[in-house]
């Protein structure tokens, strides 16, 4: 079984992530850039109001039995540190039930 693990960080920590994840022995990740915002609804920054925050959203699929590792890699590798920081991210883990590979027609395991 495979598993789909995406996880959307603060854009200043997608190069460490990436970094973390191909010295883990994971260099197969998708990057996109996003925009969204968490519990707190966006942040205020003065008399400025952002309601959406830009973000990396990162996409990797890996066997089912090194799911852990991944996500420990990102989250050492995502996490800023700052004592009650909120906005480092989240981390979604789910099951990929087929892999297609478009130029071959394969199905994979």
């Amino acid at each position: 079984m495979m598993t789909m693990i995406r996880a959307i960080v603060r854009p200043e920590k997608s190069d460490a992530v990436m970094s973390a994840l191909l010295d883990a022995g994971y260099p197969a990740v998708t990057k996109i850039e996003v925009y969204g915002r968490g519990k707190q609804r966006g942040i205020k920054v003065g008399d400025v109001y952002y309601d959406e925050l830009p973000k990396v959203m990162l996409f990797t699929v890996v066997p089912e039995e090194e799911k852990d590792l991944v996500v420990k890699a990102i989250m050492e590798s995502a996490k800023t540190g700052e004592k009650g920081a909120f906005g480092d991210g989240k981390i979604f883990v789910s099951p990929v039930e087929e892999i297609y590979t478009i130029s071959s027609g394969t199905k994979e395991a």
